[in-house]
């Protein structure tokens, strides 16, 4: 399927099917292609949490919000989080990085003030957030992405010390009656003309 297919027929999952599960081997390679996702200077200033044990499951859906019955029903909760200290980067995960990434970030990003820093390396997150919802559409697995997630209560549930949850993607299948696929609610996006301009 091309990927403009995709794009017109994937969408936010509001109801899976419970019990319904994704294979060992898919769950392995999406874990492969979510280390491979892009960033700025191949900075990498992430974890990737797979969580598939029902009471950790759980758990995570009480401190979810709304969003608690998408979790348990769902075959998977991969939670993404950030470094959560910047020293941590620049003292661990940086030097770990070719030498011309180490010199773009210490003449362009280093002096910046610290919450601009912070900043930086979480936009960095939310880049393999799209590559991977991406990824999971194009192996037909349903996905939902959720920033409404306690990051305190996440952290201390999966035992996180250096990194810190930004936004969970629940990933199964949908139930045939999920309302929101958009078969019966069709999407919506502003005009092309709105959003996209062409500079020839």
């Amino acid at each position: 399927m091309r990927f403009l297919d995709l794009a017109n027929t994937r969408y936010a999952t509001k109801k899976y099917a419970n019990g319904k599960r994704i294979s060992a081997e898919l769950i392995d390679e999406l874990k492969q292609i979510i280390r491979l996702s892009p960033s700025s200077i191949n900075s990498q200033p992430w974890r990737f949490s797979f969580v598939e044990d029902t009471r950790t499951k759980a758990a995570l859906a009480e401190v979810s919000y709304f969003n608690a019955q998408k979790i348990k029903d769902a075959s998977h909760l991969v939670v993404f989080s950030v470094v959560k200290q910047v020293a941590h980067f620049e003292n661990n995960l940086l030097l770990q990085l070719p030498e011309g990434s180490q010199a773009y970030y210490n003449n362009f990003i280093k002096n910046q003030p610290e919450a601009d820093k912070k900043a930086w390396l979480s936009r960095q997150v939310y880049l393999s957030l799209g590559f991977f919802l991406g990824a999971s559409a194009s192996l037909g697995v349903d996905s939902t992405p959720m920033e409404g997630i306690q990051p305190d209560a996440y952290a201390d549930i999966l035992g996180l010390e250096d990194f810190e949850p930004l936004v969970a993607v629940a990933l199964g299948y949908r139930d045939t009656d999920d309302a929101n696929q958009p078969e019966m609610k069709p999407k919506t996006r502003r005009n092309a003309e709105d959003v996209i301009e062409s500079v020839v």
